[in-house]
């Protein structure tokens, strides 16, 4: 990969929980950028799934994704994604890595085949 590339937190999680699609990008994860909002998603959905929280950000750090801070830029960005990402149900956690994915001009990897509807200036991968 050698674009830019942001991943969603259902990314990290296919990973993680070695989901279908996780393995295909699995080597890809040092280099891939992970908005902060979506870093608390993975470690909430770990400690939901009963893995001990000393245990869950251990996993997720061993991964060495870079982590980003969530910007004032990108809260503007995410809250104005909402009139085109209300028709399908994206979360704020997902618009908030849509919004790194837009202010770094990088391919968005997701899980969510409506992403590839967005009409957004940004490529969209479907990993699954």
């Amino acid at each position: 990969m050698t674009e830019i590339a942001v991943f969603d937190a259902s990314v990290v999680l296919a990973v993680l929980l070695k989901e279908p699609g996780g393995a295909a990008v699995a080597a890809s994860l040092e280099s891939a950028l992970l908005s902060t909002v979506n870093l608390a998603e993975v470690h909430t959905r770990l400690l939901l799934r009963g893995v001990p929280a000393e245990r869950a950000w251990a996993r997720i750090q061993s991964l060495h994704c870079e982590a980003c801070p969530f910007s004032v830029e990108q809260a503007r960005i995410a809250a104005e994604l909402i009139t085109v990402t209300r028709p399908y149900g994206l979360s704020l956690g997902d618009r908030a890595c849509l919004a790194l994915a837009l202010e770094r001009k990088a391919t968005v990897y997701t899980t969510d085949k409506a992403w590839k509807k967005l009409p957004l200036d940004i490529g969209v991968e479907v990993i699954r």
